[in-house]
């Protein structure tokens, strides 16, 4: 059976249009798997990359409750909110107010 070049191009841009709408879709339940009552989700790499600290350190901020976290299958959880409320304390501290 052969296919002329034509048949052949909008064969492989409809296959190219379900790619896009495949990945859009993933797009879509990678946001919503990373999300808690509709506000993002930092994981523990998140955290230590973004603060510069070592696992300890984390574990530390963890075990005083001066950040919250949500465990989600075994793995610590941050949310957005959180993380920037625990930085406004930290900066109050450091300000002396």
């Amino acid at each position: 059976m052969n296919i002329d070049k034509l048949e052949f191009q909008a064969y492989i841009d409809r296959l190219f249009d379900r790619l896009d709408i495949l990945e859009e879709k993933i797009d879509s339940l990678q946001r919503k798997k990373n999300c808690i009552e509709g506000e993002e989700l930092l994981d523990n790499q998140d955290i230590l990359f973004e603060f510069n600290i070592s696992d300890r350190s984390l574990q530390r901020l963890r075990a005083s409750h001066k950040l919250l976290y949500y465990l989600i299958h075994g793995k610590a959880n941050y949310k957005l909110s959180d993380v920037n409320r625990y930085l406004r304390d930290l900066l109050r501290e450091k300000a002396g107010c």
